[in-house]
């Protein structure tokens, strides 16, 4: 397993995701790590979290899911292309398609581990299969359809992200 996380090697300007985005302190701040063939990340539930007393909330399920497929789909694209993860040109994916199946309640006190697999790959997408599993029981599956973030997404990211700065996104929260 890789000793840094996929996510940790997104540019800045990719980095603010709230699912996944190590620069969003409000975020979850997912970390995948990728093996050449699986992907692993555990997360840890806040009380927040809750759907029902003792349970998770299916959206942050779902969240987990994607996020993980993501950065899966990046770690894979950068094998097949024999690069080292983080190397130029960045390689972002965004979502496509999220399917999610929830198999059994999730609870809430328990650490939850995913594991990705690539499905399908092709020179711009991505299909990762996903199980979220708490207690050594699967809880949900997915299925993301994860497709190279478009050039004229990551030009405009990379001009929003100059303009706006840490201090105007802390600003921002401090609004909301």
């Amino acid at each position: 397993m890789s000793e840094k996380a996929i996510q940790d090697y997104y540019p800045d300007e990719y980095s603010h995701c709230y699912g996944c985005g190590r620069l969003n302190e409000h975020g979850l701040q997912i970390k995948s790590y990728w093996n050449g063939e699986e992907s692993v990340c555990k997360f840890q539930p806040k009380p927040y979290h809750l759907a029902l007393p003792g349970f998770v909330y299916g959206g942050l399920i779902a969240s987990l899911i994607d996020c993980h497929a993501i950065g899966t789909a990046a770690a894979a694209k950068y094998g097949a292309e024999k690069r080292a993860p983080g190397t130029d040109p960045p390689l972002r994916f965004v979502t496509a398609s999220l399917h999610v199946d929830y198999l059994a309640p999730t609870p809430i006190d328990a650490a939850l581990e995913l594991r990705g697999r690539v499905k399908e790959a092709k020179e711009r997408k991505v299909i990762v299969d996903v199980s979220l599993s708490a207690n050594g029981r699967t809880c949900a599956r997915g299925e993301v359809t994860g497709v190279l973030m478009p050039e004229s997404m990551m030009s405009k990211t990379q001009t929003v992200a100059g303009k706006f700065s840490h201090e105007k996104l802390d600003q921002c929260h401090k609004v909301v």
